[in-house]
């Protein structure tokens, strides 16, 4: 087992692990660490822990230091300089012509850098733009391309639920989702209602995956005949979460038919697992925001 002190660098991030220092950490505590691009500011998020060496990249880099009031001081500023930065990246490439959307940057700690973060649907020849903010801001400068997700994630907003993003608020790294997870789940294959701002999948849609994995090899498949207590009827609705299925009992002498709930350990019916995981007959505008 290795010992670690877990950090993220901003609200939501991803959690990294570092060696601990001596001294003793608090959650929500800022701290000074060692990074691959010099010493940056972090918050922690696990103050102390031991992890299986199988599960770290070796050897950590070290917690430095807990952040003084003057470590807090440089972020604050560093985040103060941040509008006026972009809307200078922004004047630089509008006179470039330059076909890109600027997205977010950030000032290193130490203030040898500044890293602007933007998303363009070809190549972007930058060179000149690079040389023009080296002069504004007397320091290096580094542009880094991302993709729409990540542009989501950084900008953040409201989700079609209501709430905030999942991936700017909650989430530390993405997980892959597939249209299998909503047809699993009985959702419409509506590209308005399963995609995001990012206009691909919802991130969400993994969140209960595993569950309705399991669920949907356990339940009837709306549309097939099952065997009831009252006899052979038509699936017509099932409830995932409840176990239950709706199923339509067709009397064909007096030409009536019924509706009854039942609970599916008390139906019998024969499945093929992974009948919900093809996608054949998805919608070609559904299979444009498919990752």
């Amino acid at each position: 087992m290795v010992k670690i002190t877990g950090v993220v660098f901003k609200p939501g991030g991803k959690t990294y692990y570092f060696a601990p220092g001596k001294e003793r950490y608090a959650q929500d505590m800022g701290v000074i660490v060692e990074t691959a691009r010099g010493l940056e500011y972090a918050t922690v998020v696990i103050p102390y822990a031991e992890v299986e060496e199988k599960k770290i990249i070796t050897p950590l880099k070290s917690v430095v230091r807990i952040a003084t009031q003057r470590d807090k001081e440089i972020v604050r500023k560093n985040r103060e300089k941040k509008g006026e930065a972009m809307e200078t990246a922004q004047r630089k490439i509008e006179e470039r012509k330059l076909n890109m959307k600027l997205i977010d940057c950030e000032f290193t700690f130490d203030g040898s850098k500044v890293v602007f973060y933007y998303s363009s649907p070809a190549r972007v020849d930058f060179r000149d733009l690079v040389k023009d903010l080296s002069t504004v801001f007397r320091m290096r400068i580094e542009l880094r391309q991302i993709g729409i997700r990540d542009e989501i994630k950084r900008m953040g907003g409201i989700a079609p639920c209501g709430r905030e993003c999942c991936c700017s608020s909650c989430m530390s790294d993405f997980r892959k989702v597939g249209i299998r997870m909503a047809k699993n789940q009985g959702l419409s294959l509506n590209p308005g209602k399963v995609s995001g701002l990012c206009g691909r999948l919802m991130c969400c849609l993994a969140y209960e995956s595993d569950y309705y994995d399991d669920a949907v090899k356990k339940t009837p498949k709306v549309g097939s005949t099952v065997g009831t207590p009252e006899g052979q009827g038509v699936v017509i609705n099932v409830n995932m979460l409840k176990m239950t299925a709706r199923v339509r009992i067709d009397d064909k002498e007096r030409d009536i038919y019924t509706y009854h709930d039942y609970d599916v350990k008390d139906l019998k019916f024969k499945r093929k697992h992974g009948d919900d995981g093809d996608d054949g007959d998805v919608s070609d505008e559904l299979k444009e925001i498919l990752d």
